[in-house]
């Protein structure tokens, strides 16, 4: 054995001693549960002659040596592990969660300097990364901020709302911009948002809740007002499918008015759309009230637009960057 703690392969056959043998990069990923690996993994894992892990902590070890693999503890060099190689042995590397770049690196340089005969290599994914996976990371990463950051550890709801307001607008600015890269961060600063409120939530003394009951109830929810995809209803234009969706949440909401629901404090425009939409929807008759003033005229604005199908608010947007392109025309 030497400083490493590796021992060497034994002597070999002289007949095989010259065969390079086979080393075998089992990676696996940190978000699927221990244990819950590939069938080609636990083959390689049986079949090999040595498996190596140079992490003794590794989450996977007690349930490799739960089904009968013997796994050394060690880290040897790239030259240790080609020589533990020869003779045709098959080597199965259990991966640490940095990859083992220095192993792959040494053997990278060991195969292009053509010096010696190297083994078959291999990278053999033993787990994979199910869809939403990094979802996890943002949990765990948001638990020790919450845990560990000075500022963050004394957020509450209410100091955190006006960044929730900022982040969708900065949303809607990404998509109308058509800004791809924007896209995909500020979808990620609303997530934040969602994470950071659910991790505070926890800590309620009364009604804590957590992102999985978040997540949960929207799940839920879903399911439930979609009954032409997880049901026996079916529904062939998206006509029909809204129809589905007002029927399904007036039944959950039981509302005493065709108001209810509607947040005051969002913008005047999108506020009277919203209520015009309410009224259209549920078939009222009810006259758009009169008065003097500008208020009561983009009041009419806002139902003319509704009832077209378009967005007041979307459009003041769209006019109102023409406007300041205008005015940029203008500076020069």
């Amino acid at each position: 054995m030497n400083a490493t703690g590796f021992e060497p392969a034994p002597d070999q056959d002289p007949d095989t001693a010259s065969a390079p043998g086979r080393i075998v990069l089992l990676t696996t990923s940190h978000r699927v549960a221990p244990g819950l690996l590939s069938w080609p993994a636990w083959q390689a894992l049986h079949a090999a002659d040595r498996v190596l892990c140079a992490d003794g902590a590794h989450p996977q070890l007690p349930y490799l040596r739960e089904a009968g693999i013997k796994i050394d503890e060690t880290s040897p060099t790239a030259e240790e592990l080609v020589g533990a190689c020869e003779g045709g042995h098959t080597v199965v590397v259990v991966a640490t969660g940095e990859g083992e770049p220095a192993l792959t690196d040494g053997l990278a340089r060991l195969a292009g300097s053509g010096r010696i005969q190297m083994p078959e290599l291999e990278l053999l994914p033993a787990s994979y990364d199910l869809p939403g996976a990094r979802l996890l990371d943002l949990v765990q990463v948001m638990d020790r901020i919450r845990t560990e950051c000075p500022w963050s550890s004394q957020q509450t709801h209410e100091g955190l709302a006006k960044y929730g307001i900022e982040e969708a607008y900065e949303l809607v600015e990404a998509i109308e911009e058509g800004d791809r890269d924007e896209l995909r961060e500020e979808l990620g600063d609303v997530l934040l948002q969602v994470v950071f409120h659910s991790r505070i939530a926890e800590e309620d003394p009364d009604t804590p809740f957590s992102v999985d009951d978040v997540a949960g109830g929207i799940v839920a929810k879903l399911i439930h007002r979609h009954p032409h995809v997880f049901g026996d209803e079916t529904a062939s234009t998206p006509e029909e499918v809204k129809a589905h969706w007002l029927r399904t949440k007036a039944i959950e909401k039981q509302r005493s008015s065709v108001t209810e629901g509607i947040p005051l404090g969002q913008p005047g425009l999108a506020l009277a759309a919203k209520l015009a939409s309410r009224v259209r929807m549920a078939g009222l008759e009810v006259p758009l009230p009169q008065g003097e003033g500008i208020g009561y005229e983009l009041l009419v604005l806002a139902a003319r637009a509704e009832a077209e199908g378009v967005d007041p608010e979307a459009a003041l947007r769209a006019a109102a960057r023409a406007y300041r392109d205008a005015i940029r025309d203008v500076e020069g």
